[in-house]
């Protein structure tokens, strides 16, 4: 592993910064976020590519979640990157935000287990055939209890691994920037991560070794496929959410940073869901560029300046927010002016339509 980054404590969440191949305006980045305002076919729409052009003041824009094929798909509305007419839905996305001066990442979500048949008409997959206790997952229909998934055989695990690169292949095709792979909050990557929900005995499992391996394989292939300078990853260390539960989340986590550092993404993008000297263990281990989310993405409380601030003075090199950048488009400035923020309407959130979507104005200057 290269020498490990230390904190740059004269930045600045305005100063510019680099990443991969491309200039930062400022240092704040705007979080993934499922909005199910796709088109049934799963495509992006007007509305979508007018929702990111309204934010692209931010350093850089991650997507929703984008499933890399059909049994990928977690929630109905979510759009994809698996046909050729869902590629060219996006070029309308990344050309308003590019128009607009921005940077867009698309990231690639496979949901894993949490998925339903009626959703995508096929049996969800997993690590293992084990279902995420007491959770229920959303469908056409509603709420519905999530499902036993087919466990994954050895070749299919390998095959899903390289789902992340095709689908990163179509997004650059799109016009993205780059793309993030979604490893935290309890999908198919961290499902191979957590110790409970990957029983397997295969290479896939079992030891630390194995369990990370399905990451490492999906970043790998990504790099491969794109360039290292256009892949990241998101982790959200020891959240257990979706009942996928992590064991010793810093021996777990230090080993797949650890290999991921020869393979060289251009970031890792970390959600505060482990205590601080874990995460500054994490910060410590990885030699890249890394992006802190400070707010638990199962707190009330969203992330403002004064959090993006302590977590540039402890190493992060960017910050990103996401409750805050639906209600405030223009967030950026707002943190800059130190000006209030506005509170999103959560009725919108999954809802549809253009309410609570596209409604919210800028600040009056």
């Amino acid at each position: 592993m290269t020498e490990t980054r230390t904190s740059d404590r004269t930045a600045t969440l305005f100063d510019a910064s680099s990443l991969g191949g491309l200039r930062l305006p400022n240092r704040v980045v705007m979080a993934p976020m499922t909005r199910v305002r796709s088109e049934d076919r799963g495509l992006a729409t007007a509305s979508m590519a007018a929702y990111y052009a309204q934010r692209a003041s931010a350093g850089l824009i991650v997507s929703e979640g984008i499933q890399p094929n059909r049994v990928g798909q977690s929630n109905p509305g979510t759009p994809g990157l698996h046909t050729d007419e869902q590629t060219a839905s996006w070029r309308q996305v990344t050309s308003a935000v590019h128009t607009n001066g921005g940077r867009i990442f698309a990231q690639i979500m496979h949901g894993g287990r949490i998925s339903h048949p009626d959703t995508t008409g096929m049996r969800p997959v997993g690590p293992s055939a084990v279902a995420a206790r007491d959770a229920r997952v959303f469908t056409p229909g509603g709420l519905r209890p999530a499902p036993v998934p087919r466990a994954l055989s050895t070749e299919e695990a390998a095959a899903e691994a390289l789902s992340y690169a095709a689908a990163a292949e179509r997004a650059i095709d799109a016009g993205f920037d780059g793309v993030e792979l979604h490893g935290a909050n309890g999908y198919l990557i961290g499902q191979f991560l957590s110790s409970n929900a990957n029983l397997r005995t295969d290479a896939y499992g079992g030891s630390v070794e194995g369990r990370i391996r399905f990451a490492v394989e999906a970043v790998a292939a990504t790099v491969e496929a794109v360039g290292a300078e256009r892949v990241g990853i998101r982790l959200s260390p020891g959240a257990g959410i979706w009942d996928a539960i992590d064991e010793d989340v810093p021996g777990l986590y230090g080993a797949l940073l650890a290999a991921l550092a020869p393979i060289g993404p251009a970031y890792v993008h970390l959600e505060a869901t482990a205590d601080e000297p874990t995460l500054l263990g994490l910060r410590r281990a990885w030699p890249g560029t890394l992006i802190v989310n400070p707010s638990d993405p199962q707190s009330p409380v969203p992330a403002d300046r004064k959090a993006a601030e302590h977590w540039l003075d402890l190493g992060a090199d960017l910050v990103s927010f996401g409750r805050a950048f639906i209600a405030n488009p223009d967030l950026v400035e707002r943190l800059r002016a130190d000006l209030p923020l506005e509170e999103a309407d959560r009725s919108f959130y999954y809802q549809g339509g253009d309410t609570g979507y596209l409604t919210y104005p800028p600040f009056r200057y």
